[in-house]
């Protein structure tokens, strides 16, 4: 079932639940900190071996599951079982957790974990057509931990990605290893994804398996941190091995909420972010920079009013990167519900906007990897 509630991040969602429905536009950074901010001690653990991760029930998708949300597809889209599995995909699904009283999602806590397979169904289902996917569950850090710059935050992120970490392992190790593998996430899966693409992608064997990474809706320095992840920024359509990266806002947009904490931290080449651009990689047109019209939309995910089925809508909204790389819709963005956060920030809607481009996108750089 696809319902609006897909189109979650939450964020926007849970301040309209928490502060008991003030009026969306009056909210500010300072009362979402309030509401969302943990208070409580932060309690550690010790890191999962890879082996926890044979335990079927550690995972939301993977191809010897039943129940798997990665299979859906909106009608008239084939999907999973269409055709033979070409690739292997681990994607890493974004904060599901909303609570202020841990800094770190327990593995059965069952609201995260609802929301989790929403956003599984919703956002790596773009990838089925071709491969087989593998979305771990983990001990996400709590959203409130993406407001405070308290050292507990960077704690319960180290905690997550360890997980994350035990889990890939587990994926090399286990998933076929004739395949190529796609890599993608969203928001903090995709913070997850820079540090596992510097750990275990950059300088080893794998790299060469890798058909592209999908790091959506998470900032990317082209200088501080793309020379870490071991791969570079995509430049063409029909490249493999390289990097998407997008963050959605319509115009005008007001971006400060993530420029703020971008030009203040230090990137993973440990040079400082500040005012470096963003990779931004147009999802209609797979390069670089670019500009394209409504017309090169492939299709929007949108959900019915009645919540319990999700259509493709083409043309979709026109894109196009700024010069600081952040990627913005052009006029006559779809209806998708009252999800939108401050700035005009479309962030939780990086994957549906373009649903079935990412969708196409993806097969064309397995035709070209298959070439090379």
């Amino acid at each position: 079932m696809l319902a609006r509630r897909f189109l979650w991040l939450v964020a926007g969602l849970t301040v309209l639940v928490v502060l008991g429905g003030i009026v969306y536009a009056l909210f500010s950074q300072q009362l979402m900190k309030i509401a969302l901010v943990p208070t409580a001690k932060f309690e550690d653990a010790a890191a999962a071996p890879a082996s926890a991760y044979s335990d079927k029930s550690l995972w939301i998708a993977r191809p010897d599951i039943g129940g798997n949300p990665s299979l859906w597809t909106p009608p008239g889209v084939a999907g999973a079982g269409s055709g033979p599995a070409q690739a292997e995909v681990f994607f890493i699904h974004p904060t599901s957790y909303l609570e202020r009283s841990r800094w770190n999602a327990p593995l059965d806590d069952k609201d995260s974990q609802w929301r989790a397979r929403l956003f599984v169904q919703s956002q790596a289902s773009a990838f089925n057509g071709i491969g087989e996917v593998w979305a771990p569950k983990y001990r996400q850090a709590t959203f409130g931990a993406f407001l405070t710059s308290k050292a507990e935050a960077g704690r319960a992120l180290d905690l997550a990605y360890r997980d994350v970490l035990a889990a890939f392992d587990y994926f090399l190790a286990h998933a076929p290893k004739d395949r190529p593998i796609i890599l993608a996430g969203h928001s903090q899966g995709s913070l997850h994804l820079t540090r596992l693409l510097a750990d275990r992608i950059a300088g080893r064997p794998e790299a060469k398996r890798i058909v592209a990474a999908y790091v959506v809706g998470w900032p990317v320095s082209t200088t501080a941190d793309l020379p870490r992840l071991g791969l570079p920024g995509c430049a063409s359509a029909d490249q493999a091995g390289c990097i998407l990266s997008w963050q959605s806002f319509a115009e005008p947009a007001d971006p400060k909420m993530v420029t703020d904490l971008y030009d203040s931290s230090t990137g993973l080449t440990g040079a400082p972010r500040g005012g470096s651009p963003m990779l931004c990689v147009n999802p209609l047109t797979g390069t670089q920079g670019a500009d394209a019209p409504a017309s090169a939309n492939l299709g929007t995910l949108i959900p019915n009013e009645d919540l319990t089925q999700g259509r493709l809508q083409a043309p979709g909204v026109a894109a196009r990167c700024d010069v600081r790389g952040f990627l913005l819709l052009g006029n006559g963005a779809p209806a998708l519900g009252p999800y939108v956060l401050p700035g005009n920030n479309y962030h939780v809607f990086d994957y549906a906007l373009f649903w079935a481009n990412v969708r196409a996108d993806s097969a064309r750089r397995l035709a070209a990897w298959k070439k090379r």
